[in-house]
C-alpha cells in the first residue's frame, strides 16, 4: 500500500469535517443499541429534557472527533497515529446512534457544533505536537470527562426512556475502554487539578448545548 501524501491526508481530514457536522452524513459500522427496545411515551418536559441530554451527547461526539482528528494530525509515531484515527471511527457511531435518537425525540443537533468543532480540533493538534505520550494522557482524561458525563446523564434521563439510555451505556463502554487503551500505550495520567480544569471548561458546553 502506497503512503497518503500531504494531500490525501488534508482530502481525509476534510472529509472527516463534513461526515461530523453535516446532517446525517455519517455512517455507523454498527447498529444503534437501541434498535429492538421498544419507544415509549414521553410527555412535552420528558421528551425536551431527554433531547437536551443527547444533544450535548452529540456534541461531545462532535469534539471527540476533532480531538481525534486533530491529534491524528501531529501524532509522531505511526501506530499512535493509527490507533487515534481507529478511535475516531468507533466515535462515529456514537455521533451517528445520538442523531438518530435526537431525531426520534423531534428535536436537533446544537448549532453549537462548528465552533466546538475548531476548538477541539486545535486542542487535539497541540496534544499530539506535545508528544505522544502527553496525547494519549489527554485522550484518557477527555474520555474519562464523557463517562462521567454519561453516567450522569443515565441518572438523569426520564426511567420509561431506555432508547437513550440503551444508546448511553453502549457509549459508556467504549469510551472507558478508549481511556484504557490510552493509558496502556503510554499516556501519562494527567493529576486531578487538571481534570478539575477539564470539568469546568466541559460545563460551558454541557450548559450552552442542553438548549441550542
Amino acid at each position: 500500500m502506497r503512503s497518503l501524501s500531504a494531500i490525501d491526508k488534508f482530502i481525509g481530514h476534510v472529509d472527516n469535517v463534513l461526515k461530523t457536522l453535516a446532517p446525517n452524513a455519517a455512517s455507523a459500522q454498527r447498529v444503534s443499541p437501541a434498535q429492538n427496545i421498544p419507544h415509549a411515551q414521553l410527555d412535552a418536559p420528558q421528551q425536551k429534557h431527554a433531547a437536551g441530554l443527547m444533544r450535548i451527547n452529540h456534541t461531545g461526539e462532535v469534539c471527540a472527533q476533532a480531538l481525534y482528528q486533530g491529534q491524528s494530525l501531529t501524532a509522531r509515531l505511526p501506530e499512535i497515529r493509527e490507533a487515534m484515527e481507529e478511535a475516531a471511527e468507533e466515535e462515529i457511531d456514537h455521533l451517528v446512534w445520538c442523531e438518530q435518537r435526537l431525531d426520534e425525540l423531534n428535536s436537533q443537533t446544537s448549532i453549537l457544533n462548528p465552533a466546538f468543532y475548531a476548538m477541539s480540533y486545535t486542542v487535539g493538534a497541540v496534544a499530539g505536537a506535545l508528544g505522544d505520550k502527553w496525547s494519549l494522557g489527554f485522550v484518557a482524561a477527555t474520555e474519562n470527562q464523557v463517562c462521567a458525563h454519561l453516567t450522569a446523564h443515565l441518572e438523569q434521563l426520564p426511567e420509561q426512556d431506555q432508547r437513550s439510555r440503551a444508546v448511553l451505556e453502549g457509549m459508556y463502554e467504549d469510551e472507558l475502554r478508549h481511556a484504557s487503551t490510552a493509558i496502556e500505550a503510554g499516556g501519562v495520567v494527567f493529576p486531578d487539578w487538571f481534570q478539575s480544569g477539564m470539568t469546568l471548561m466541559s460545563k460551558v458546553m454541557t450548559k450552552s448545548c442542553y438548549r441550542i
